[in-house]
């Protein structure tokens, strides 16, 4: 009582508003006991009574489907009778009662009318299950069903709304329970109803049948309702079908005998073979670890025969054997990468030290001569008499008449002098042995291996510059070619180290491209270097002339030198070769870039030429004098045969 004490007092006139009153879930409140005594309970009773009769009428009509269509033929036939025929309600009780009798005569006529057959499939009798209706004539009998009901309210007497009766309260066990005692929704009740029906089914229940699907009274809308409000333009008959489709149940599907076990096997037998592959690798690498152990530097027994002496163990004791009592030595060769390999540098010592050496050296020399003319091996030489000892050598001679003893002091110094000058040219090679000499040496440097040096020179008109060019190349036993063009000139020479470093000095430091003279040809009757005729630059007779004359010429169209001051060398590239290219060194005078590519493509230096031309040198003025900043294509040496670059 004491949790009452705090509510609202009931308002005036109850009666009216508790009708009136609506719930928080849309559902009217409950209505005060009827006048004429009947109580709330008995009228929920006749009410639930009312709607189990309703769903177990659909629960037979669905499990025999051809009785229940024969029997709501008639029904189906013939509209329900107007509500106006029926008594008017003594209360509202009464009229909720005719009210839900009314919608459960609907329902049923509705399900009679979705399930009944065709008018010609009665006349013909046939031993097979009749088939379902299909969804289209399911949805034109329940169009014809709610124009029949539409037509039944237009014809009826207007009655005083009444509030619609709350759903009635499932008894306990039966069926779920909403929150705040609420009932279950109508269109729930079937559901509930087929199963509990399921679970009543006998061995039959887990065959699988065909279930025809479910219609919601509620959203069964036919498609005439919607035509006539909608008209002709409006109308989609597959909307209307749509909303009024029910959901399908899938089928099940098994899995045919023994799939999970051959998936099985399968998966053992891949972890089979993986656990085999891994075995194998392992073996293979015990063997790899027990082959790389000392078992594997044991060297074996030597056989009793090679196999390169078995074919002459037959020719030993015959006539034409080849082995004999002689020993053959062979020669031992040296290998080729030793002719490479640096010199070894000679300790460096310093000037006291290499005095010493000296001293030791002769001290050493001296006591071999002395031993040797002890023994008499040697003649002991006369005394070295000079003007500052012949007082001590010679004393008395020398006081008795020291005229003829420096008379013979001066003949023996001069006979000294001419001896020590006959050994220096006995001594001295000849002209033919300084040069077997020198291509000695240039063949020893030579065979260090072949060096390459490419030059590119702006302009060769001065023909001072093009003799030391020509002859110092020649001089130093370099091969190669001159490539005379009007807008630069090429010089490609190979040979040995010594000889290119010395070609380079001249070519990048001696030489002065600034400075230009004047030909010296004209007047000495020689022509001038590259500018003989048919000096290599033309196939004509020996009277034609020269091609490149025209633009190596030192002198300009007025007869004045030309300026040089901007000319200079380069050095292009420098690296190692395994052979020499040219056989000899000549010059070619070319007036096209195509033609200069095509003379150097017979040694396949064609690319030089294109290396010389991408060379970009920016010039700097400062103070009158030209600072050049050289792009130089530089390669290092590598120590290896055949390798150029």
């Amino acid at each position: 009582m004491a949790s009452m004490a705090g509510k609202r007092p009931v308002p005036p006139g109850g009666d009216d508003s508790d009708a009136k009153r609506v719930r928080s879930n849309g559902s009217p409140a409950e209505a005060p006991p009827a006048a004429n005594g009947m109580s709330e309970m008995e009228r929920k009773k006749q009410e639930a009574a009312a709607r189990m009769a309703a769903v177990k009428a659909k629960l037979a009509a669905t499990r025999k489907p051809s009785q229940a269509t024969a029997a709501s033929a008639p029904v189906a036939a013939a509209p329900p009778p107007p509500p106006s025929a029926a008594p008017a309600p003594a209360s509202d009780v009464e009229a909720k009662k005719l009210e839900a009798q009314r919608k459960i005569a609907e329902m049923k006529a509705k399900m009679a009318a979705k399930r009944a057959p065709a008018p010609g499939s009665l006349n013909q009798a046939s031993p097979a299950t009749p088939q379902p209706p299909s969804d289209r004539e399911q949805r034109i009998a329940e169009a014809r069903a709610r124009a029949q009901q539409i037509a039944a309210r237009a014809t009826a007497p207007v009655v005083a709304p009444s509030p619609p009766p709350p759903p009635p309260r499932p008894e306990a066990g039966k069926s779920a329970r909403g929150g705040l005692g609420i009932g279950l929704h109508p269109s729930l009740m079937g559901d509930m109803g087929a199963a509990s029906a399921g679970k009543s089914k006998g061995a039959r229940g887990n065959q699988q049948r065909e279930v025809a699907p479910r219609v919601n009274p509620y959203l069964a809308v036919g498609e005439e309702d919607i035509k006539n409000d909608l008209g002709d333009v409006a109308f989609d008959p597959t909307i209307g079908s749509r909303r009024g489709g029910g959901r399908k149940s899938k089928q099940l599907e098994f899995n045919q005998k023994g799939k999970f076990m051959a998936q099985a096997n399968a998966l053992r037998n891949q972890a089979k073979l993986e656990q085999m592959k891994k075995e194998i690798a392992a073996e293979a690498r015990k063997v790899e670890i027990e082959e790389a152990s000392d078992k594997a530097f044991l060297v074996p027994m030597p056989p009793d025969v090679e196999w390169w002496d078995e074919g002459l163990v037959d020719k030993i004791d015959t006539e034409d054997t080849i082995i004999t009592a002689l020993i053959q030595h062979p020669v031992i060769l040296q290998a080729p990468q030793d002719k490479f390999l640096p010199a070894p540098k000679p300790l460096m010592l310093t000037p006291v030290e290499q005095k010493k050496l000296r001293r030791q050296r002769r001290m050493a020399d001296m006591k071999e001569e002395q031993a040797k003319i002890r023994l008499g091996l040697l003649e002991p030489p006369p005394p070295k008499v000079k003007k500052s000892n012949m007082m001590q050598v010679l004393g008395e001679q020398a006081v008795k008449d020291p005229t003829a003893v420096e008379a013979r002091v001066n003949k023996e110094i001069a006979q000294r002098a001419n001896d020590h000058a006959k050994a220096n040219a006995d001594r001295a090679l000849t002209k033919e042995q300084r040069l077997e000499k020198l291509k000695a040496q240039q063949a020893g440097d030579e065979a260090k291996g072949i060096r390459i040096a490419v030059f590119k020179v702006d302009n060769l008109s001065s023909g001072k510059h093009r003799y030391k060019v020509d002859q110092n190349a020649k001089d130093q036993a370099l091969t190669g070619i001159v490539v005379l063009h009007p807008q630069m000139n090429l010089i490609i020479v190979e040979g040995g180290t010594h000889s290119i470093e010395k070609y380079k000095k001249l070519m990048l430091n001696r030489i002065q491209w600034s400075e230009n003279t004047m030909p010296l040809a004209k007047e000495s009757g020689r022509p001038s270097t590259f500018l003989g005729n048919n000096d290599g630059t033309s196939k004509g007779e020996s009277g034609e002339a020269n091609r490149a004359a025209q633009w190596i010429d030192p002198l300009d169209e007025n007869g004045q030198l030309k300026d040089l001051s901007e000319n200079k060398c380069q050095l292009v590239f420098e690296g190692q070769s395994a052979q020499r290219v040219f056989r000899k060194w000549m010059n070619r005078a070319c007036e096209t870039d195509g033609e200069a590519r095509d003379i150097l493509g017979r040694s396949k230096m064609e690319h030089m030429w294109t290396l010389a031309r991408s060379v970009f040198v920016p010039v700097a003025c400062h103070r009158a004098r030209s600072y050049r900043l050289v792009t130089i294509v530089t390669f290092q040496e590598i120590p290896r045969r055949g390798a150029l670059f």
